[in-house]
């Protein structure tokens, strides 16, 4: 359609190419944002129910915009690094004429009249939006069984995570170079570790949350979701508005504090936790200072984080709630009606360990320069974890805390236990989200160079 593309090249392949070389071939005239256009709707229809991970295609929009992105690069018109660039959205983000359905039945989707700020954003930069991503309920409960759980790209027979499962998949799978995730308790990050992607919750605050729909104000989060670190910190700088610019990636003399509440959990797999043993020595090979760092309040972090999500989503909920009850998944329902319950003492007191355990954590900035943990505790099972588990933290292990405490955390693929991808988090200090990425930048570029066969 685009005209430009190169005769033996695959659809395929095109959808595997980083926002760097899509931009490199735009520019010289050997790719065209049509033809990346056209080659994702291609790709969602031959993946598409298997994946589960689509709410909604923006076919003609989107081919609008590669069209008119196609006509100013041509003309010298060049927006920047985005220009033309495919982004997916979750289906709780509301963009400008297309439908939000919140991966729920409790009301019919409502198209939006206006476009989040996040999505306003990105339009400005000139990304073309091809397609919204399902999600867990509302962010919260479970897979609505009339939306079905999202299957992971990997492995069509285990889920892609939650709550933004979708966003990770149609990356992983090669739909998009990139997708907008949320994340209350870990949500960009588990799905990013379970489809091998990298995952970014940035500092509390950092990327405006206005026009997404809210799970806790006090611990919601809106952030990337890409195969690369590079990637990530490109659509982090237009998310946000500030400038993340990455040099040449080194570990040396970094200091990594490895948490020993997460990596000596009972709850690690075999295979995470030699994974996780693996991936030390390889750092340290590369030049990092390991140091282990033990925060007795994280013990606590998961349990407390319940006490402020299911009040602050049952006041949130609490019209939809009186509406249509039975519009909900039955789990769903089950904890919204259980916040209702949390009392105001339990709800203050977790707000108040929340400021405590964010002097704790970031005290520890004046000895290292990221904490390191295993994203999650276990690679990507068949269907999504219950939200709450009895006596155990689960999925949440590692995620939760840096939620509660607003610092910016980022999930990285790192390895796989044999068949199915592994995530490796690493954890910054408030409002160092550059610091974050360009240390992930290393650790990216030693993992990668640990893989690469010998000559």
């Amino acid at each position: 359609m685009g005209g430009s593309q190169d005769s033996g090249e695959r659809k395929s392949d095109i959808g595997f190419l980083s926002v760097g070389e899509l931009g490199s071939r735009y520019r010289n005239g050997s790719l065209s944002p049509v033809d990346v256009v056209a080659a994702a709707l291609e790709r969602i229809e031959a993946l598409e129910p298997s994946l589960n991970a689509v709410a909604h295609v923006m076919r003609s929009a989107a081919l609008e915009q590669a069209t008119r992105a196609a006509a100013d690069l041509r003309s010298g018109r060049d927006l920047g690094p985005l220009h033309g660039i495919p982004v997916a959205i979750k289906d709780l983000i509301e963009v400008r004429d297309a439908p939000t359905g919140f991966g729920s039945r409790v009301r019919s989707p409502v198209v939006a009249a206006d476009d989040a700020e996040l999505v306003r954003r990105l339009r400005e930069a000139g990304a073309i939006l091809v397609c919204k991503t399902n999600l867990l309920e509302y962010a919260y409960g479970i897979a609505h069984p009339d939306v079905g759980q999202t299957n992971n790209p990997h492995d069509t027979g285990r889920t892609s995570g939650g709550s933004s499962g979708g966003s990770a998949a149609v990356v992983a799978a090669g739909i998009v170079p990139l997708a907008v995730g949320t994340d209350t308790g870990g949500s960009i990050r588990i799905p990013a570790s379970y489809c091998g992607i990298v995952g970014l919750k940035p500092t509390f605050g950092l990327v405006s949350v206005d026009g997404v729909f809210p799970l806790s104000q006090t611990l919601d989060h809106a952030g990337p979701l890409a195969r690369t670190v590079a990637d990530a910190a490109i659509l982090l700088e237009y998310l946000s508005g500030k400038p993340f610019r990455l040099s040449s990636p080194s570990l040396e003399g970094v200091r990594i504090g490895v948490l020993s509440y997460h990596a000596d959990s009972r709850e690690l797999t075999a295979a995470v936790a030699e994974n996780l043993r693996q991936t030390i020595t390889t750092l340290k090979a590369h030049g990092a200072i390991i140091k282990t760092v033990d925060i007795p309040l994280l013990a606590s972090a998961n349990s407390e984080l319940r006490k402020i999500i299911k009040p602050e989503a049952s006041l949130i909920h609490r019209e939809l709630y009186a509406e249509n009850p039975a519009g909900y998944a039955p789990r769903t329902r089950s904890q919204v009606e259980a916040g209702f319950g949390v009392s105001a003492v339990d709800y203050l007191q977790a707000q108040d360990f929340r400021l405590q355990l964010r002097e704790a954590v970031e005290a520890q900035f004046a000895d290292v320069d990221v904490l390191l943990s295993p994203s999650v505790p276990f690679p990507a099972p068949i269907e999504d974890p219950e939200f709450t588990e009895d006596g155990e933290e689960g999925e949440m292990l590692s995620s939760g805390f840096a939620n509660m405490t607003g610092q910016p955390s980022i999930s990285l693929p790192c390895g796989t236990d044999g068949h199915l991808p592994l995530g490796l988090q690493l954890t910054a200090g408030f409002g160092d989200d550059g610091k974050l990425l360009q240390i992930a930048l290393g650790v990216e570029a030693a993992l990668a160079a640990h893989r690469r066969p010998a000559v």
